[in-house]
């Protein structure tokens, strides 16, 4: 019996697994509880190997090679199995590999400016076209914020940056920088319904193109500005900073920097939301899967890593809110939009490109929603009152940023439109290689 099998038969105590081997040979393994059943396929040889060495990396490089196929259920049956079952999958590392895990994860997730670079254009430069097929209108690549149950993916992004605007406790006028602007959304909507002036600063050339485009296309050109550049080389100072989604792509060697540029570019009065992924756990290196294929570079930082950094930096805490479900709702929208699209993915990307996207979706998905990952938002400021003292102000202000939203959201979604025409072919990108 190989080192796969052994581990299933271990394993699996909640649903139903069948192996077939490329032989053509069959094993079930079963638990007392009920659950998924799956059957999975190996069509080559090799794979015990691969699996000992690295479980989750093996998994998915057969998964996306069709080296692993699922004859009977869904890519969510097999990460419910293995979710059910975790503790028995999971072994936990001796003392000995634990350091050597948190040597590795400093030495490998270290992101310098010249690596940042790199590492946003081999996931953000696919081409704004691929992002566009499954994401929202407005091109939010972020936890959506979900108020109801009936909420839909745009009106829980539009939730999401109507919250954030709240926490910054914005005053018209006021110099918003927007770290890892993305698309432009934020940086648009603030400025369109605060009437404030934001710099918003990304590492992708692809994404500046349209960010350039909507601003625009949104005649807020005037008030928004997208450039090319990264944190470290900020120099100018804002009343308020937002970050969403970046900090995963800072790495733990350079948070206690993130933070001290946070606080120095923050004017005397100045408040910063920082909203990101985390864990509920102790920090640990990132997943391989995620580090070779997806993010490169990135890495998600426990609540504990950030809180140190936070603690150097002279910022003061102000507010914390965790976001549990939230992003597994956002990822669950962004699987069923990718499903509707994926013939058109495999036609550019290929089949592989799309199973790697398959994989990576619905495993981000069971992680928020049976694993440890969490997103959550730091509320930071220069000072300790530099909002109110109650969070009454934050109703107020959304009721205030929803009755602006009537007339200015429609015109920002449609600048998405407008703004791939006007960027022209560039704005597309190319075909992943």
């Amino acid at each position: 019996m190989g080192f796969f099998t052994t581990l299933l038969d271990r394993a699996v105590k909640v649903g139903s697994v069948t192996l077939i081997g490329p032989d053509g040979s069959r094993q079930v393994f079963s638990g007392d509880i009920a659950g998924p059943a799956i059957t999975v396929r190996l069509t080559a040889p090799g794979f015990d190997r691969k699996v000992l060495r690295d479980p989750e990396l093996a998994i998915a490089e057969a998964y996306m090679d069709g080296r692993l196929v699922l004859d009977q259920g869904r890519l969510s049956d097999l990460f419910e199995i293995y979710h059910a079952n975790q503790a028995a999958f999971d072994k936990k590392p001796g003392p000995v590999m634990a350091k050597l895990a948190w040597l590795l994860r400093r030495t490998m997730e270290v992101n310098a400016p010249w690596e940042a670079r790199r590492n946003a254009a081999r996931h953000y430069d696919l081409g704004n076209a691929f992002y566009r097929r499954w994401l929202d209108r407005d091109m939010q690549y972020s936890c959506a914020y979900f108020e109801n149950d009936d909420a839909t993916l745009e009106q829980a992004q539009t939730a999401k940056k109507r919250h954030i605007a709240a926490k910054l406790n914005l005053t018209p006028g006021q110099r918003v920088l927007d770290i890892g602007c993305g698309w432009g959304g934020m940086a648009l909507y603030l400025a369109a319904v605060a009437d404030v002036e934001v710099v918003g600063i990304t590492l992708a050339e692809e994404q500046l193109a349209v960010a350039q485009a909507r601003a625009e296309a949104a005649s807020l050109s005037g008030k928004v500005r997208f450039v090319l550049r990264d944190y470290r080389d900020v120099t100018e100072s804002f009343d308020r900073i937002v970050s969403v989604g970046m900090l995963e792509h800072v790495g733990p060697a350079s948070l206690e920097r993130y933070f001290q540029v946070v606080h120095d570019r923050l004017t005397p009065d100045g408040v910063a939301l920082i909203h990101s992924i985390s864990a509920r756990m102790a920090p640990r290196q990132t997943s391989p899967f995620l580090r070779k294929y997806i993010f490169p570079g990135g890495s998600i930082p426990a609540i504990s890593d950030s809180a140190a950094a936070v603690e150097k930096s002279g910022l003061w805490p102000l507010d914390t809110e965790l976001l549990r479900i939230h992003y597994a709702r956002t990822l669950r929208a962004w699987g069923e939009n990718f499903e509707v699209v994926r013939d058109e993915v495999v036609d550019e990307y290929g089949e592989r490109f799309a199973r790697m996207w398959d994989f990576y979706l619905t495993a981000c998905q069971y992680t928020f929603s049976h694993g440890n990952n969490l997103v959550y938002q730091m509320q930071l400021g220069r000072s300790r009152d530099a909002v109110p003292i109650t969070r009454n102000y934050l109703e107020e202000a959304e009721a205030r940023y929803r009755e602006r939203e009537a007339a200015v959201v429609e015109r920002l979604l449609a600048s998405t439109d407008a703004a791939f025409r006007r960027a022209g072919p560039q704005a597309l990108g190319r075909a992943a290689e």
